[in-house]
C-alpha cells in the first residue's frame, strides 16, 4: 500500500479503485462463511478504498488546475500583446470549464461592454451570427459585480422567464466579472446550449480566480498597446519636430547654462561656416570669439533675469567670409517645472540683405522710389515702348575751367555736389534719372508711371535746381561757384530695357531726346529753356519769356522756345 501511495496521482487513483474492486470481488463468494465482525471490516475497508480513491481524484484535478493556471498565467504575464492575451485567455476558458462557447467583453472608451473576442471549444473565433448570449446574466454580473452560476437557465427561476434565454436555447452559463483594483474593466462569458450540469462551484471559483489573473495581463497588455501608441505619435512628433528644425532658414542654437552648445540646425552650420560636430559640446565663445565680448554679457542677462533680447546686430570678421552682418535673438529654455536650463539663440545672416539694401538705395538715387515699386522683376524683358514723356537735360555750367584749376580728388566732390542737386529735384517730383553724362544729368517724366501733370513736373523740378544751386553757393568757396543749363521737352520716345541679360540700362530713344538735348547746349548759365511743345502744357501755370526761335542740328526749320521765370 506504501508502495502504491508514491506513485503518480493518476496512477495512485487507478491503483485504489482496483484494490477497492478486488476487495468487493474477495467478500462476495466468502460473504456467508465469513463472521459479521470480519465482514463489516471489509465492508469498511472497502468503503475507504473508494472515498480514498475519490479524494485523490479531486486532488489531482485540484493539482491539474493548479498547474493550468501556473501555466496560464506565465503565458499571459510574457505577452503584451493584446489580442495575443485575450485569445489565450478564452482559448483556455473553454478548455478548463467544458464550455462550447467562450466570450468576453471588455469596456470601451465611452464606457460601454462590447464584445472584444468571442471562442468555441475548437479554438475558433465566432462570427457574429454566433454571438448570442445572456445579456440578463451579463447586466447582472456587471451591476453586482459578483460572480453567476447556472446549471439549466432554462428551468432557474431567476432566469427562465428570459426571452434570449429561451429564444437561444442556453442551458449552463458561467459569468465572472474582471476586475482590476475593484475597477470593473469587463466580464468572462461561458455556456453550454446542449448540456445542462456543465458547471459548479469549483469552475466558478477556478475561473474566479482565473479571472483575476487574467484582468491584470489584460490591463497591462492594454497599458502597453497605449503606450506603444503614445511612443509612436511621440516619434512621430519628434521627427517632424526635427524636420521643422531641420529647415528654418534661421540658425537656431541652443547651450546650457555653462554656455556650451548643445544643438544647432542646418542653417547655423551655414552661416557659422562650420559642421555640428565641430560644434556640439563647444563654448560659445569658442566658436565665435570676435562678438563673444558683446554677446555673452547679454546671454548672461537672460539667463539671470529671465528675459528675452531681440534685434542684437553685429558686424564683424569671419576667417573665411570676411565682413558679415547677423542679427540675434536670445530667450531662456525651461524645464517643465520653469527653471532656466539655458539658452537659445536665433541668428540671421543680413550680410546679403544688407548689400542688398545698399544697392537700392543707390538706385533709389537714381531712380523715384515709387517708380522702383511699380516694376516686377520678374516681368522685365528686353525691349521698348513708346511713349509720351517729358525729357530733362541739365549740364553744369563753368565745370571745364573749374577742373582745370582742381586735383581731381576735389575736382570729383565738387562735381558730385552739384550732380547731387540735380538728381533729388528730380526724384522729388518722382522723375526718372537715365544716366549721368559727364557733367550733365538726363531724366524724364510719365515713364513707367503715368503722370497727367508731367511737364509741370519737369518745370518745377528745374526751378527746383535753380534754389538749390543758390544753397551750394552759400557753402562752397566763390572758385566752385557753377552753374546749370536746363532744357526741357515734350514729345514721344521708345522706353525700355537695352543691352544683354546681364547688363542692362532702362534708357529713352528718340528725337525727342536728342531735342532736348540741343536745348539745353543753347541755355545759358542758370537759364530753363522749354520748348514750343513742352510751354503748350504748362502754360497757365508759369510765368515765361519768349526767345528767338534756335536751330537745332537735325533739324530743317528753327524752333520756337521759351525761357521759364518762375510759377505764377
Amino acid at each position: 500500500m506504501s508502495e502504491s501511495l508514491s506513485l503518480p496521482v493518476d496512477q495512485q487513483m487507478k491503483t485504489l479503485s482496483q484494490l477497492a474492486g478486488q476487495v468487493r470481488t474477495s467478500i462476495l463468494p466468502m460473504r456467508a462463511s465469513l463472521q459479521p465482525d470480519t465482514l463489516e471490516n471489509l465492508s469498511q475497508l472497502e468503503s475507504r478504498l473508494y472515498r480514498l480513491a475519490q479524494e485523490v481524484a479531486a486532488f489531482a484535478e485540484e493539482r491539474s488546475n493548479l498547474l493550468a493556471l501556473t501555466e496560464i498565467s506565465q503565458v499571459i504575464n510574457s505577452s503584451l500583446d493584446l489580442d495575443d492575451v485575450l485569445r489565450f485567455v478564452m482559448d483556455n476558458i473553454v478548455r478548463l470549464t467544458g464550455a462550447e462557447r467562450g466570450f468576453m467583453m471588455l469596456r470601451d472608451t465611452s464606457g460601454q461592454m462590447s464584445t472584444r473576442i468571442a471562442r468555441n471549444w475548437e479554438q475558433e473565433s465566432l462570427n457574429e451570427s454566433e454571438h448570442a448570449v445572456s445579456r440578463t446574466v451579463i447586466q447582472k454580473v456587471i451591476e453586482t459585480g459578483e460572480a453567476i452560476l447556472t446549471t439549466n437557465a432554462q428551468e432557474d427561476p431567476r432566469f427562465g422567464g428570459q426571452e434570449s434565454i429561451i429564444a437561444f436555447n442556453l442551458r449552463s452559463i458561467l459569468c465572472v466579472p474582471l476586475k482590476v483594483k475593484n475597477d470593473m474593466i469587463g466580464v468572462i462569458y461561458a455556456d453550454n446550449r446542449i448540456r445542462t450540469g456543465i458547471f459548479n462551484e469549483s469552475e466558478r471559483d477556478l475561473l474566479g480566480v482565473f479571472a483575476n489573473q487574467a484582468a491584470i495581463a489584460i490591463e497591462n497588455a492594454r497599458l502597453f498597446s497605449s503606450l506603444r501608441r503614445t511612443l509612436a505619435e511621440v516619434t512621430e512628433l519628434k521627427n517632424m519636430m526635427d524636420n521643422i528644425f531641420a529647415s528654418i532658414a534661421s540658425g537656431v542654437i541652443t547651450a546650457d547654462i555653462e554656455d556650451q552648445i548643445t544643438l544647432c540646425n542646418h542653417a547655423a552650420e551655414s552661416i557659422l561656416g562650420q559642421n555640428t560636430i565641430d560644434l556640439i559640446g563647444r563654448k560659445l565663445h569658442d566658436v565665435i570669439p570676435s562678438i563673444a565680448d558683446d554677446i555673452l554679457l547679454q546671454i548672461a542677462g537672460v539667463r539671470n533675469q529671465d528675459s528675452l533680447v531681440t534685434d542684437l546686430e553685429f558686424s564683424h570678421n569671419l576667417p573665411l567670409r570676411g565682413q558679415v552682418d547677423w542679427r540675434l535673438n536670445v530667450s531662456p529654455l525651461k524645464d517643465a517645472d520653469q527653471t532656466t536650463q539655458g539658452i537659445a539663440i536665433v541668428l540671421d545672416d543680413l550680410t546679403e540683405r544688407k548689400r542688398l539694401e545698399a544697392q537700392r538705395k543707390l538706385f533709389e538715387r537714381m531712380v523715384s522710389p515709387a517708380v522702383i515699386n511699380q516694376l516686377d522683376p520678374n516681368s522685365l524683358a528686353l525691349g521698348g515702348k513708346r511713349s509720351d514723356i517729358t525729357v530733362l537735360f541739365a549740364d553744369i555750367r563753368g565745370f571745364t575751367s573749374f577742373s582745370e584749376t582742381q586735383s581731381p580728388e576735389q575736382l570729383v566732390s565738387v562735381l558730385n555736389r552739384y550732380l547731387a542737386a540735380g538728381a533729388e529735384v528730380v526724384l522729388d517730383e518722382e522723375g526718372t534719372i537715365d544716366k549721368f553724362l559727364g557733367d550733365a544729368v538726363m531724366a524724364w517724366f510719365n515713364a513707367p508711371i503715368p503722370q497727367e501733370d508731367h511737364t509741370l513736373r519737369a518745370v518745377r523740378a528745374a526751378l527746383k535746381l535753380r534754389e538749390r544751386i543758390a544753397g551750394l553757393h552759400a557753402i562752397l568757396p566763390p572758385e566752385a561757384h557753377l552753374g546749370f543749363g536746363v532744357g526741357i521737352h515734350y514729345g514721344d520716345a521708345v522706353l525700355g530695357l537695352i543691352g544683354t541679360e546681364k547688363r542692362l540700362d532702362y534708357t529713352a530713344i528718340g528725337d525727342s531726346v536728342n531735342t532736348c538735348k540741343r536745348l539745353q547746349e543753347n541755355a545759358a548759365r542758370n537759364q530753363i529753356v522749354i520748348s514750343q511743345a513742352a510751354y503748350e502744357r504748362v502754360s497757365d501755370f508759369v510765368e515765361a519769356r519768349l526767345m528767338e526761335p534756335i536751330t537745332v542740328k537735325g533739324k530743317r526749320e528753327s524752333i520756337p522756345v521759351y525761357e521759364i521765370l518762375g510759377l505764377k
